[in-house]
Formats: structure tokens, sequence, C-alpha cells
């Protein structure tokens, strides 16, 4: 069974019922979806200003969630699954806190989210874009300390930054499950796209990388038997 936690934004609901249909057409295993939205979470009050989409921080409760216990998935919410979830899942490793897919690379685009109501700059930063896809061992010592207390007073860098960890403690994922639209040259073989600048229901990306999956799948989840 995958403990799959995505993230939701009220501007983005489309974004992530696309997601879990993806996951859905493509898995060959259970999985249960839990969506981090934030007023389902009853014991945290978002305090931080800044950050351009609701589940930024809440990200980090997942041990806490789980009761620090066993393993968890948590993906951003703007994504499309491409191959069977299993896959991922499959790469946990008891030696690591967390596993993640270790970009490093500046933006090509200063801009995100064109022309929408989520708009921002678009920044650069250490680590940028590792959270956006975590496989969270939950029973590791060193994320007991994310509790939600710790996680309202941190600062964004140190949540996102993984300070709370040893840098040893830190596994990797292939690139391929979290290939960033925009960001890298078109792969076919991608099984984790991030459509991180703005989902293809965005005008300004209506055209971009793998956008014709994401309509496809948005479609299968409006449709109604005959």
């Amino acid at each position: 069974m995958v403990n799959l936690y995505v993230g939701f934004d009220t501007r983005e609901v489309a974004a992530y019922h696309v997601f879990c249909q993806s996951v859905i057409t493509h898995s060959s295993i259970p999985v249960t979806f839990t969506p981090l939205a934030l007023r389902l979470l009853h014991d945290y009050e978002e305090s931080h200003a800044d950050g351009s989409n609701a589940f930024i921080y809440s990200r980090f409760l997942v041990p806490h969630l789980q009761g620090f216990k066993g393993w968890a998935l948590f993906v951003d919410g703007d994504m499309l699954c491409r191959a069977d979830i299993k896959e991922l899942w499959a790469m946990r490793d008891d030696a690591y806190g967390v596993m993640v897919a270790k970009h490093n690379y500046l933006t090509k685009h200063k801009i995100k989210y064109i022309g929408s109501d989520m708009q921002t700059v678009n920044q650069d930063y250490p680590r940028k874009n590792w959270s956006s896809v975590m496989l969270i061992n939950c029973a590791h010592p060193e994320n007991r300390i994310l509790t939600p207390s710790y996680v309202m007073g941190a600062k964004g860098s140190q949540l996102h930054r993984f300070e709370h960890l040893r840098d040893e403690d830190i596994g990797s994922i292939p690139l391929a499950w979290n290939w960033l639209v925009g960001e890298y040259e078109h792969d076919p073989d991608a099984k984790l796209v991030h459509y991180t600048l703005g989902v293809p229901a965005i005008q300004a990306y209506a055209q971009c990388d793998h956008a014709k999956e994401w309509f496809d799948t948005l479609y299968e989840t409006r449709s109604i038997a005959a």
C-alpha cells in the first residue's frame, strides 16, 4: 500500500484530480490518497507569509500525520504520473530519512504561473524542487522534529533544504521521477512530469511539454459511463 500525500491548492483543484487519476491509471498496487488541504489540518495553522502554493510548508507534516511510522510519499499536485508508482515506492531505503530527486539547476524562467492569480517571481535557491517529490522515512529519528509547532516556526530555507537532516541522510531518486517541464529538455521516458512553471490549464502553458497528456487525463476525470 502506497501512502501518498498530495499537495492541494484551491486554485489548482483540477491539477490535484488529474494527478490522482494519472496514478490510478498506471498503478499496479493499492494507493491511499491524502490531500494536504490546509483546512483539514486541525493542529496546524499556516503562519508563513511567503510561498507560491498553499502546501509549501504543510508537506513537512507528513511524518507527523503518519504518527512517525513507516514510509510515505509526498508529491506536489501539479504533476502527471506516466509510470507505475510501484517503481518509485520500491526505492525506499531505511538508511535515509528522505529520498529526493537532487536537482541542480538555475531556472530558465524568472516568472511562473504567468497570467493566473498565482503569478509570482520564480526564485532560484539551493536544493530548489528537491521537496516537490519526497519518499519520506517517517520513522527516521531525525524526522521526529517535524511537529506542527516546529513547522509553523521554521524558516522556509530550513525546511526545503532539509536542515534537520545530515547530508548523508538524504538519498536520491532518479530525475525521471521529478522531470521539470520547461526547465529540462523533452524526455519521452519521464515517469513523473512536474509542471513546475504552471499546469497546462493556465493559458501560458497550454502548449507546454506533455500538455496533451495532461488534458487527456483531465478528460478521463470527467468521463461518465453511457
